[in-house]
C-alpha cells in the first residue's frame, strides 16, 4: 500500500509542535500559573470554607 493511499481520507495527524516525550510517556510538566501551596494560609482557609459552604448548600438544596 503507498503512502498517499494510507492518508487518501483527507486530514492530517500533525500536532503543530513536536514532542519531545515517547508516546507512552506523559507530558512534561508545565509551569503552574498558581498554586495552592503558594497562598497564605488563611486564604487557603477561605477557599475551603467558601468550597464546604457550597457544597453544603447543593446537599441542602438536594434535601428539599
Amino acid at each position: 500500500m503507498t503512502q498517499s493511499a494510507l492518508h487518501s481520507h483527507g486530514h492530517t495527524h500533525g500536532h503543530g509542535h513536536a514532542h519531545s516525550h515517547g508516546p507512552a510517556a506523559p507530558h512534561p510538566a508545565q509551569p503552574a500559573p498558581w498554586s495552592i501551596l503558594r497562598m497564605p494560609v488563611t486564604t487557603r482557609l477561605g477557599a475551603a470554607l467558601g468550597a464546604s459552604a457550597v457544597l453544603w448548600l447543593i446537599v441542602f438544596l438536594a434535601m428539599r
